[in-house]
This record gives C-alpha cells, structure tokens and sequence, in this order.
C-alpha cells in the first residue's frame, strides 16, 4: 500500500481499527476521523511512529477528534493492517454499546509513589464496578502504557498489579523507532514523556491475556559481577569487561554490538520457574552493557537460542481461540527486538500474515508488561473474542 494511503476501517460487530500512512500529521489524524465517522466510542487506543512530529500531532488530534477519549504512545514499530508496519499510526476504537473505560496517568515516575498509587488506582476499580454493575459488563482488564526510557517499568508495574487484584495487567512501553531519545505516553489530548497511564477497560466481550516468548536457554552461562541497577548498566560479566564477555559467550568475538546481535542472542534468567528474557538495549563505549530490565549484580544468565517460533505462535494462537472463541481482535505489545529478529531470519513476512489473519493491531515496544512482571523480546496482548 502506498505511503499516505488509507487502510479500510476494520470492523467485525466489535473493535474498530484504522491505519493511515500519510506523512502530513493532518492528512494522516484527517484519514482516520473520515474513517470514524459515525461512531459512537467509548475511547481509542492510538500508536504512532516517532516520524511523526507530536504537537502537530496533538494538534491536529484535538482538532479533528475532539470528542475521541485518546490513549497511546509512540512506538518502535506498528502492527496494522499490513502486519509489521511503519512510519505509520494506527487507531483501535471501543465501541461505545460494547465497552466502557477509565484511565488513570502517572507523571514524573522519578517520583513515583507507590503507596499513593494504589490508593488512586483502587479508587479507579471501585468507582468502575459500582458504574458498571447494572449493565452486565463483568469482564475487565487493565491496558498499561508507560514511557519506555523511564527506567520505572518494574516498579510501576508491581505497584499497579497489586492494587488492581484480580483484574489483569498488560501493556507496553513506548518507543521511538530505536533512537532511544524521546519517547511519549499519549493521554488527555498530549503526548507526555516520563509518564504512564493505566486504562480500565470492562466489556461484556470474552478476554485472555497472554504473554510469549520464542526462545530457550542455551549452555552459555553468564554471572553479573558488577551492575548499577538504578540505570540498568552492566560493568562485568563473569569478573570480565561486559561486552567483551558477552560478545564471547555468544560465539561472536569480532561480531558488531548492535541492536540485531542482541535480538539473536538474548540473556535468559530463570526466576520462578519459569525463563525470561533481560534484553539488552545498547553496547557503551566504555565496554559496558545497558539493559532494557531490571539487572543487578549476582544476576545468573543463560544466552538464548530461538525455537520454531511460527510453530509456537501457531500454538499460542489455537490456545486463544480456544478460550475465547473465534478472535474479535488481538492488542498486541510485540518487542522491537522480536521484530528485528524475525526480519534477520527473513520470518517477519509470515509472521505478519499470522497477525493479520488474528486481527493483531498494536505496536513494537521497548518492554512489555504481564501482570505484575515487565519483560523483554516477548509477545504479549489482549485477545477479544466475538
């Protein structure tokens, strides 16, 4: 598709979503109000490329879609029609008959509180179940969209696990493409940097979260031995220069320290039974390692391999559909670093058939958040059954 062409609204009797590519902020905000036209929503979802300059953005948005409840980010990458996309924003509508919503933002997280926090956000719960306790809407999730150079994620994501109790967290952390700059949580009209926002979404609809990764641990061991946790560097690797030790632990001495060596060679740590990924954001020039997670010294870490991973999400996908019957729409939270893996192994055009198949819509993150725990180089997202 041509870029500025607009992508048809897709609709199925539930969510709306509509993709433009045009490079102008307002031709792009332009096509998707004409798309939108008509309907009633109870609040969007909107993810855009960092390409895009934000207060001609914002702009045009309060001009254009005024009475459009907005929530979103910046991202590294957008899933639309198309699959894998970019320079691009992307809209996913609530139909006002069919879901209703509440949001909660969080600003300046340096000083984020966590005991206040959960005051608020148990606030927004209860206020929410008594507003919707006559209309039959019972099934609930919590959307959570936090500024992905924050360095906060794991805290802030604890925090609002807890309060929400049994309500389930998933989200992403806004990116911009990979310049590691400026990234932006979109909400109330304006894009806002160190900032999250919680949205509580409540819909008669059958929901599954689901959180993937596509990748095992491998022989290689490696031990931190000397770590700032607060800014996420990592000095030494087994008693080693990090970079040097990691570049030698995945098999590549000589190899290049960028963004598509550490999608293929991603650090595993086992905690709680189960692997996660602790993705690497960037190689420093003083020979140490920045880190897209929490990582602190003592830290025990395998080098991941990849598994068949278009048979594991055709596994994932047939779970889905399994729980909630045929797919409305998947919101997806897909790391850039899986995205950037799948083009090196030449898969992204068959994965981004799957996620147009599954109606996937969302954006590549820098993290991603499974309920009270934020992670790196997974698959996660919200399924909405018909």
């Amino acid at each position: 598709m041509p870029p500025g062409q607009l992508a048809s609204p897709v609709t199925s009797g539930g969510l709306i979503t509509v993709t433009s590519r045009a490079v102008d902020p307002a031709t792009a905000v332009g096509e998707l109000a004409e798309a939108l036209a008509g309907a009633e929503l109870s609040g969007a979802l909107l993810f855009c490329s960092n390409t895009y300059p934000r207060e001609a953005l914002q702009r045009e948005l309060a001009a254009q879609l005024p009475d459009v409840q907005l929530f979103g980010c910046t991202s590294a990458g957008e899933l639309t029609d198309l699959g894998y996309d970019t320079r691009s924003v992307v809209l996913i509508g609530f139909p006002a008959n069919l879901f209703s919503i509440a949001s909660l933002r969080f600003d300046d997280l340096d000083r984020f509180d966590p005991q206040s926090a959960q005051a608020a956000i148990r606030q927004l719960v209860a206020q929410e179940r008594v507003e919707r306790s006559t209309e039959g809407r019972t099934n609930q999730v919590a959307l959570f969209l936090v500024d992905g150079l924050s360095h906060r994620e794991e805290l802030l994501t604890m925090t609002a696990q807890h309060a929400l109790g049994d309500i389930q967290l998933i989200g992403g952390s806004s990116g911009d493409g990979l310049s590691f700059r400026n990234t932006a949580i979109l909400h109330e009209g304006r894009f806002h940097a160190d900032a999250a926002v919680i949205v509580l979404l409540t819909t008669p609809k059958p929901l599954h979260v689901f959180c993937a990764n596509f990748y095992k641990p491998g022989p290689a061991k490696m031990v931190i031995t000397e770590a700032d946790p607060e800014s996420r560097v990592v000095q030494e690797i087994n008693a080693a220069p990090a970079a040097e030790e990691y570049r030698r632990l995945a098999g590549s001495p000589s190899a290049e320290l960028d963004a598509h060596f550490f999608a293929a060679h991603p650090p595993i740590v086992r905690t709680g039974g189960q692997f996660h990924v602790r993705s690497i954001q960037s190689a420093n020039e003083d020979g140490s390692l920045t880190f897209y997670c929490a990582i602190d010294t003592g830290v025990v870490l395998s080098i991941g391999e990849p598994v068949d991973r278009i048979g594991a999400m055709e596994s994932l996908f047939a779970d889905i559909e399994s729980r909630v019957g045929e797919i409305d729409h998947v919101i997806g939270f897909d790391c850039v670093l899986n995205r950037l893996d799948a083009e090196d192994r030449q898969m992204a055009r068959t994965v981004s058939q799957m996620y147009i198949e599954k109606r996937v819509f969302g954006f590549n993150t820098y993290g991603e958040q499974f309920m009270a725990a934020h992670m790196n180089q997974t698959f996660t997202g919200l399924a909405i059954g018909k």
